[in-house]
């Protein structure tokens, strides 16, 4: 009989399904029945480094505009009693893992590794088992170069690092000037995992009113093959966990990550399009493929066919066409 137990980032899940940060992880209610119907773990939806900064500074600016303060009551900051984003969001961490047995992973957004790190430890205090960081530098500064971009992603893996003992994994964009090492680097400083890729916002034009809109916001069911390419490149080159995500639609998606090399996958929009049920779905035919093909375990098929078990390497480095379009014919 197939299990469909795995490890990411340490932790013991039941399966390898992580439902991603989201609208659909923002409350107790939707993250017990993501349970309920087979969710191998969660991540938390997220908070952005601004939201932190500003509360810090909010509180720092109340704290010095009141007529007499002692200088030690900046140690006693977090016992002020209005509640607020940052308060607000340990205390789900808290009731999440008091409503659920599945890991609750948090998450948070962010740009820089300045002051919003010391959350960090606040986020481990409340009992999330990990922390995933969101993190993406737009590449647009022309005088800024691309190893200096790459740099934040190790200063905020350091700067975090030092603050938790729990699990951290990056979930990171496919733009780099080097992606294979960057993930190395981030490796060798002992990032527990990385996610592969986050989905951006993206600018569209609506030709009749002459404007600037939103692109699509959910992913498409094709969107999973740069992820799939990447992950089978660094499995078994890196220690950490890897996981796939945009565009896992499909229980042949998720199979093709693993056989890639992915440890869990992460999975939202098709949550969005079939509801939380469908996550049952996906369970069943995973399990379903493994009986056919003999498979007792996610271990026996992780990582079969990725770059370095390959019998064809070479298609994963191939960019060009050339050769497949030579005799298409739609």
């Amino acid at each position: 009989m197939p299990k469909l137990t795995t490890n990411y980032l340490g932790l013991d899940l039941k399966n390898p399904i992580i439902v991603a940060s989201s609208g659909l992880t923002d409350s107790i209610a939707k993250i017990k029945e993501l349970e309920a119907n087979g969710a191998g773990a969660v991540v938390l939806k997220s908070l952005f480094e601004e939201e932190i900064i500003m509360e810090m500074e909010e509180k720092i600016h109340a704290m010095t505009n009141r007529p007499f303060i002692y200088p030690e009551t900046f140690d006693y900051m977090d016992e002020e009693p209005h509640e607020d984003i940052l308060r607000k969001y340990l205390q789900f961490i808290k009731d999440a893992k008091a409503a659920v047995s599945i890991p609750i992973i948090a998450s948070i957004n962010c740009v820089s590794a300045q002051k919003w790190t010391y959350f960090s430890r606040e986020i481990e205090k409340a009992g999330a088992d990990a922390l995933e960081v969101n993190l993406f530098v737009l590449p647009t500064d022309m005088n800024r170069t691309g190893e200096e971009n790459e740099q934040i992603y190790i200063d905020v893996l350091k700067t975090v690092k030092e603050q938790v003992a729990i699990p951290v994994a990056l979930k990171i964009s496919p733009y780099h000037s080097n992606l294979a090492n960057t993930i190395k680097r981030l490796d060798d400083l002992k990032v527990d995992g990385i996610v592969m890729f986050n989905r951006f916002y993206t600018p569209d034009f609506d030709i009749h009113n002459l404007s600037v809109t939103s692109g699509h916001i959910l992913s498409n069911a094709d969107d999973y093959k740069n992820s799939l390419r990447w992950i089978g490149i660094m499995s078994e080159r890196v220690n950490c966990s890897l996981a796939a995500t945009t565009g896992m639609h499909t229980s042949e998606s998720i199979i093709k990550s693993i056989l890639a090399g992915a440890d869990a996958v992460q999975i939202a929009s098709i949550l969005y399009k079939n509801g939380s049920e469908y996550i049952d779905i996906l369970n069943k035919e995973i399990y379903s493929w493994m009986s056919e093909q003999g498979f007792k375990s996610i271990r026996d098929f992780k990582g079969k066919l990725s770059q370095t078990k390959s019998n064809d390497p070479a298609a994963f480095e191939r960019v060009q066409f050339m050769k497949h379009f030579r005799n298409f014919v739609e």
